[in-house]
């Protein structure tokens, strides 16, 4: 699932990094958008290894923008759009969920205190948080808070940087912490005004515990992305990089002579339409 923030729009992501100030209009910031993603992934991790190299098509509403102290990235996925029960594929319906939704509203500390807060390459802090849900007993229900920032970098520009403590609904337990980051730089634009973009995240998780049901103690995840952009749609590709994602140990016994894979490579082919 892609976990890239588009929500740092052309506009955004071409303007000058500047410490965020609030004194005056903390709704001077504010903006929107709404992106309907056609997607393709294969090789997602985690997969049953007799899935061989396998992928499946999905539909993403992603979503997000700032409005006053709030700042907010989104997603729902929709998996199989053209497959059914009889399909093999590495998420067949009956055997995987249908749905993964994550939500990641963040609140400015900065604009919630009217003071500029920022420090050496930090532009801003937040009370970050982060909602994961597959809707499946047992599935993916995941909860984590902590401080977020966004950052300047060179070359790079503005990137997320957030650290959570992670909250297992399904164990109802603290299951170790989490460390985010995102990115979305423009690189070369062309005469009428499109663009070529790099943009990803990087997902890692530690201190997780068998006793909430990982099988890793550390795992996680890196999407590399290469885009075209215009004003209405996007076309990329995307290679991401896992290693026991989701806290599951590469090559897991899952019985029947199966195993899980959740260490490799997997490549995402998309088509966007923003709204």
């Amino acid at each position: 699932m892609r976990k890239t923030l588009l929500a740092l729009s052309l506009v955004a992501a071409s303007a000058p990094v500047l410490a965020a100030d609030y004194s005056d209009d903390i709704h001077k910031n504010d903006y929107k958008f709404v992106n309907f993603n056609l997607m393709y992934a294969l090789n997602e991790k985690p997969q049953p290894k007799s899935a061989g190299n396998s992928g499946h098509d999905y539909l993403e509403m992603e979503f997000g923008g700032r409005s006053g102290i709030f700042d907010l990235y989104g997603y729902v996925d929709v998996f199989n759009l053209t497959s059914n029960d009889n399909d093999e594929n590495d998420k067949k319906d009956g055997e995987t969920q249908k749905i993964f939704m994550k939500f990641a509203p963040r609140v400015s500390i900065d604009a919630l205190t009217g003071k500029d807060l920022s420090f050496g390459p930090v532009q801003e802090l937040y009370v970050a948080t982060l909602m994961e849900w597959d809707g499946g007993i047992g599935g993916v229900n995941t909860q984590k808070v902590g401080l977020g920032s966004d950052i300047n970098m060179p070359w790079f520009g503005k990137m997320g940087l957030n650290l959570y403590a992670t909250y297992d609904s399904n164990a109802n337990e603290w299951n170790g912490g989490q460390i985010s980051t995102n990115w979305f730089k423009p690189f070369y634009t062309f005469g009428n005004g499109t663009f070529i973009s790099y943009q990803g995240y990087i997902d890692y998780q530690f201190g997780m515990k068998e006793s909430a049901g990982s099988t890793a103690s550390n795992g996680g995840a890196m999407f590399n992305g290469i885009y075209w952009h215009s004003e209405h749609f996007a076309v990329g590709y995307g290679l991401k990089a896992y290693y026991n994602v989701y806290g599951i140990k590469d090559n897991l016994d899952i019985g029947g002579g199966d195993e899980l894979q959740s260490s490799g490579f997997a490549h995402y082919f998309d088509v966007t339409y923003k709204f």
